[in-house]
């Protein structure tokens, strides 16, 4: 699997404050990669340097094979940050032809470009509109076929759904996901269950410092289900841990209950087991998810 991404031991301060430190990952071609972490963590630091914007204080960083910012990834990654604005003077068309003329497309080819990008995301019947004519939701879908000019090998969507409503934020997921064979995109996003949905891998910066996790990790000794409940069950941790596959349940938070489940228990089907006894205790449960959610793992 090809590496796109490398930093080993990356530090940024700005004057007293150190916005990086001691930085370790790698990303590898595939599944979207999740930027996640609270404010002030650092996301935004780490964006501005894999994009060659601003330069490590010290440590190694390469993107492509290169360092950021280097004429090699011109064309190949491209980063759409979250406050994105489109010029309201000028047509969707005509403005998506001007990115692919920098980007070194000729006269027909940046209006074909300005065409496929625009289809990728479902805008063709707005693409002689201008950006005040449409809505919120769809002026993002122009600024996201605006990072597809030159099919980048890397996209960096900051807050991609942010400020959308339900549908279009959907939309917005379901045009990574369909993309993901072609281009990897690393996403930051406060939305966990939106990563969730789309990321193999999750970066978490916290004070600076990166923790990794695996979304779609391998079998392991045990493995997680977090059922979600219509109201707090109270006798609901000691019927499931006297189950012989059952290792502990947590009340994670409210109404939600993380269980942990023998590995040893895999000629059982430990979902349906849970299920079916729902069905028996006559307890109301919303959803039962397969694993623990992604903010049970970071938090």
């Amino acid at each position: 699997m090809s590496c796109l991404i490398k930093a080993s031991a990356l530090n940024k301060r700005f004057g007293e404050k150190q916005a990086l430190a001691d930085v370790n990952f790698e990303i590898h071609a595939g599944a979207p990669v999740a930027l996640v972490g609270p404010n002030g963590a650092g996301k935004t630091t780490l964006f501005s340097i894999l994009c060659g914007y601003i330069k490590p204080s010290s440590g190694q960083v390469s993107v492509l094979g290169v360092t950021p910012g280097k004429s090699e990834t011109f064309g190949r990654l491209a980063a759409l940050p979250q406050d994105a604005q489109l010029d309201p003077r000028f047509s969707v068309l005509h403005q998506l032809k001007f990115y692919a003329r920098l980007q070194g497309f000729g006269r027909k080819e940046s209006q074909y470009e300005a065409e496929r990008t625009i289809d990728l995301v479902g805008m063709s019947a707005s693409l002689h509109q201008k950006p005040d004519g449409l809505s919120h939701g769809m002026r993002k879908r122009v600024t996201i076929a605006q990072a597809l000019i030159g099919s980048p090998e890397i996209v960096m969507l900051d807050e991609a759904t942010a400020g959308l409503d339900p549908l279009h934020a959907r939309e917005v997921r379901e045009l990574v996901a369909s993309l993901s064979g072609e281009t990897t995109f690393i996403l930051s996003s406060h939305d966990l269950s939106e990563l969730e949905r789309l990321c193999g891998q999750v970066l978490y910066l916290e004070q600076g410092k990166l923790k990794e996790h695996h979304t779609n990790s391998l079998q392991e000794q045990f493995r997680y289900f977090t059922l979600r409940m219509e109201q707090q069950v109270p006798e609901l941790i000691e019927v499931l841990t006297s189950r012989d596959y059952v290792v502990e349940v947590l009340n994670s938070q409210d109404k939600e209950y993380q269980i942990k489940v023998s590995g040893e228990s895999a000629d059982l089907a430990p979902d349906i087991e849970i299920l079916t006894l729902c069905h028996q205790k006559n307890w109301r449960y919303r959803q039962l998810v397969n694993g623990k959610t992604l903010e049970n793992q970071l938090f």
